[in-house]
């Protein structure tokens, strides 16, 4: 049953078969039946249509976004026109000078107890620190019109270092004013 190909290739190349002729006809009412034609006519309008209404949607979204874009970018620029500079914004290790200094301003701050015996005290330092705060708000005015000058920046740190040691003795007073009248209070139990 084994037959070789070549040879029957060359037998059926002799024979010159035709097809009927009728084939081609029923090839595509088979064609045709197995894959019906859509009805073009109203696709098209329902994709043109389409293909507008998203043009519109598109082009007025992006409208939208980009005149909104541009009013917020003009808003940004006038309020960072209005805001002034500190150390920070000069450089990275100017920003982890001056955060020691007002995380350490803060922290002897909070350690600092109020009394009533030592409000008087208590409100002279305040005092001078609202003078060097005002001043470093100044300086930071001056930092952000004139740009950074190593004068500025100096005069920015001197302030801050000022503020912290004037807390610092505003603590050793305190503590030399609860050893005063705790001495007193021994003084005056045992007498």
């Amino acid at each position: 049953m084994a037959q070789d190909i070549r040879d029957m290739f060359k037998n059926d190349r002799i024979s010159d078969k035709v097809m009927p002729k009728d084939h081609q006809e029923r090839f595509l009412k088979k064609l045709n039946e197995a894959l019906p034609e859509a009805k073009n006519a109203s696709v098209k309008w329902y994709n043109i249509a389409a293909s507008v209404v998203l043009v519109l949607g598109l082009s007025y979204g992006a409208f939208t976004y980009f005149s909104t874009f541009n009013k917020v970018d003009l808003n940004t620029n006038v309020a960072n026109a209005s805001e002034t500079k500190t150390l920070g914004d000069v450089s990275p290790g100017l920003k982890k000078v001056e955060d020691y200094y007002l995380a350490s301003i803060n922290l002897e701050l909070s350690k600092i107890q109020y009394t009533p015996e030592t409000k008087d005290l208590f409100e002279g330092y305040l005092k001078q620190l609202e003078e060097l705060n005002l001043e470093y708000q100044r300086l930071s005015t001056v930092l952000t019109e004139d740009g950074p000058t190593e004068l500025t920046v100096n005069a920015l740190i001197d302030n801050l270092k000022f503020r912290l040691n004037l807390l610092y003795r505003l603590r050793e007073q305190l503590k030399e004013f609860k050893t005063t009248e705790t001495h007193a209070e021994q003084k005056s139990q045992s007498a």
